[in-house]
């Protein structure tokens, strides 16, 4: 190759392809839909571990939540808040809900 060439090739821009314009909630509902279309097989393969002795204990586990995670959904966690706890925290949301105005310096009428 000449020189010419060369350097006529090295100095054409690169033209990458143009992005495909597609939605965000469109891709995310076709991905939603083909991982749902596997589900019966997912699930298959999950009580398959879960039953199997040759699995370890700890694969046999995370099946059967998994399993009862999707069958009853996922048992609820409570919220710390540091050192109050959860039930300051309630008590805490709920003067602010019912009692607006007196929510800074504690409730008016409220036995806090």
């Amino acid at each position: 190759m000449s020189e010419e060439m060369e350097i006529a090739l090295v100095s054409e821009p690169v033209r990458l392809p143009a992005p495909r314009r597609t939605s965000n909630a469109r891709t995310l509902t076709e991905i939603r839909s083909l991982a749902r279309s596997h589900t019966r097989t997912a699930l298959r393969v999950l009580v398959g571990i879960m039953r199997s002795d040759d699995a370890t204990p700890a694969a046999r586990v995370s099946a059967a939540n998994a399993i009862l995670d999707r069958g009853w959904g996922k048992a609820a966690q409570p919220i710390e808040n540091g050192d109050d706890g959860v039930l300051e925290l309630i008590h805490r949301i709920e003067r602010i809900i019912v009692y607006p105005a007196g929510s800074s310096g504690g409730a008016a009428g409220c036995d806090a």
